[in-house]
């Protein structure tokens, strides 16, 4: 598989009659549960803290782990 598309533009999200509908670049429109969307909450958050530090780590290759 190669490397996904990336995007710098985040996803509009909003709850409608009990769903939480994500609309975000290219075309993804997806409706969850609000159980399903605070799980996915959860993920991202924990996965973007991780990218973050993987990209301060590579901009600074020299300095010790």
């Amino acid at each position: 598989m190669g490397r996904k598309e990336l995007f710098d533009e985040a996803t509009e999200i909003e709850a409608v009659d009990g769903e939480v509908e994500l609309d975000g670049p290219d075309g993804v429109d997806v409706a969850l549960t609000p159980e399903a969307a605070e799980e996915t909450a959860d993920r991202m958050f924990r996965a973007s803290a991780e990218a973050a530090g993987q990209r301060k780590l590579k901009s600074e290759p020299d300095r010790p782990a």
